[in-house]
């Protein structure tokens, strides 16, 4: 039986991929902030796992609780957008750090940890990242502080494949989503979106490693 590890399961894309990696016959770890949300993952079949990616106690428990197992797709989902800006508003510093605190450092503290368990399976490793991360098609720049966190994001996401010959790690951006962040009018029902991500991590190469993908419609992305 695979294992799935879906990191930020929730709500949203996070939640749907567990559900789906249940559905299909996986065996799925879960993690999630709230009890409540902890008891309904289990409710569904998954192993969850508290986990609040901001608190470094509960990103080293994780690491201690994860030890020895082999993860064939661990992906990490949690994210947040921040302040909704239309032009050059500077932040607060408390958005920024909410939002780099969430979006990277939280990568920086877990991916480390989860790719040498993702390599004893010599399986695959994704982040969900943004086309707002891309800097070479950027024609915009609402929602900025956002589309820096997706870029620094892209770059952990990089360098850690630099770092492996035994996992397949890639970043990817999971079309307009009606998620609580993408909103009512966007493009994608949620379990398309999770169902088009599980394909496109499904057909992943070696040559793959390293990429910025397109899970909509499985194109490579710019950097």
């Amino acid at each position: 039986m695979p294992t799935a590890l879906i990191i930020g399961a929730s709500r949203g894309i996070g939640h749907e991929l567990a559900l789906q990696y249940k559905a299909a016959g996986w065996r799925v770890i879960a993690t999630a902030r709230s009890a409540d949300h902890i008891a309904a993952l289990q409710a569904d079949g998954c192993e969850a796992l508290p986990l609040d990616v901001n608190n470094l106690n509960d990103c080293a428990g994780l690491g201690w609780r994860l030890d020895d197992e082999k993860i064939d797709v661990a992906i990490l989902n949690a994210g947040v957008y921040g302040p909704h800006t239309t032009g050059l508003t500077s932040p607060q510093q408390e958005q920024f750090d909410d939002v780099m605190h969430t979006n990277v450092l939280a990568a920086m503290r877990i991916l480390p940890m989860v790719l040498p368990l993702v390599e004893n399976a010599h399986g695959k490793l994704a982040v969900i990242s943004s086309h707002m991360g891309s800097i070479a098609s950027r024609s915009a720049s609402q929602g900025w502080l956002y589309r820096a966190s997706k870029a620094a994001l892209n770059s952990v996401l990089k360098d850690v494949s630099l770092n492996t010959n035994k996992a397949i790690c890639v970043a990817l951006h999971p079309g307009w989503v009606k998620t609580d962040m993408g909103g009512a009018g966007a493009d994608l029902e949620i379990s398309d979106s999770a169902q088009r991500i599980r394909k496109l991590l499904d057909g992943l190469k070696a040559e793959n490693n390293g990429r910025f993908f397109n899970a909509e419609d499985g194109a490579s992305l710019s950097w």
